[in-house]
């Protein structure tokens, strides 16, 4: 499989995607560049009503290992790995592209938002990701990359990102320290924080155009980004060209972030 720019430089490396929903997904953005680079996928989608848009695409990209993975469901990710484990016996590459928070406690604002709603949006979000590392670390036995998508609302105030600014702060802290503990197997981690997207997950913010529409008037390159070019990042961070780069947050979003 090729596509555009992608040359097979991952060839034969094992990829597992966590968090696709549809192709509008930022993890199908990084599962076609993966797969375009020569990788070989495990893909998972989150729910029986989720599976009929993932599987298509899942078959499309001709992932060897897919599955149901709730982060919520004690045993399912679990089982995911499992998987990968008997099938390949090692994993190259991680990404972690899910996230959540009950529609209350992320419309509601921070003074608002229920001690259960932030540990809700704390687990799936953020902790998930420790999880993830956990059972991938042992299967990077030629060390491995990990990614995390994060947001710009991580570190300044993004008006109606609400309590997933604060959670966000957290995975990249997360992808920080993970990078000083698993650098000495060979692990990178990396927390990528794109622009503005049209991803379902997008859709429960408030007033989502308009920040999408602030992004594109702000950007020095005058455009906004799309999931192929976070896949097309990911995929450069996995490759040996960037073995001396972890533990960053990588902006992925034409220099949004430079402007106050």
């Amino acid at each position: 499989m090729s596509e555009g720019p992608f040359r097979p430089i991952l060839t034969g490396q094992k990829a597992l995607v966590i968090g696709m929903a549809n192709d509008d997904s930022i993890a199908y953005g990084c599962a076609k560049a993966f797969r375009a680079a020569g990788t070989e996928l495990a893909i998972s989608w989150l729910n029986e009503k989720a599976r009929k848009h993932v599987e298509p695409l899942a078959r499309e990209l001709e992932a060897a290992i897919v599955g149901e993975v709730d982060v919520t469901v004690p045993g399912q990710l679990e089982a995911m790995f499992d998987q990968i484990r008997s099938k390949w016996g090692r994993l190259d590459i991680l990404v972690h592209s899910i996230a959540f928070a009950p529609k209350a406690d992320l419309q509601g604002g921070i003074l608002n938002c229920s001690a259960e709603g932030f540990a809700k949006a704390m687990d799936v979000s953020c902790h998930s990701f420790v999880r993830m590392a956990k059972l991938a670390a042992p299967l990077m036995t030629n060390g491995g990359t990990m990614f995390a998508m994060s947001y710009l609302g991580a570190n300044r105030v993004v008006p109606n990102y609400n309590v997933m600014g604060p959670v966000k702060a957290a995975l990249e802290a997360v992808c920080r320290y993970l990078a000083y503990e698993l650098g000495p197997q060979g692990i990178r981690v990396h927390a990528i924080s794109p622009g503005p997207l049209k991803t379902r997950a997008a859709a429960g913010l408030k007033d989502f155009e308009l920040l999408l529409n602030e992004a594109a008037q702000k950007a020095p390159i005058g455009e906004l980004v799309d999931i192929m070019d976070v896949g097309a990042a990911c995929a450069y961070l996995a490759t040996p060209f960037a073995r001396r780069i972890t533990g960053g947050t990588v902006y992925v979003d034409g220099g949004v972030n430079l402007i106050a």
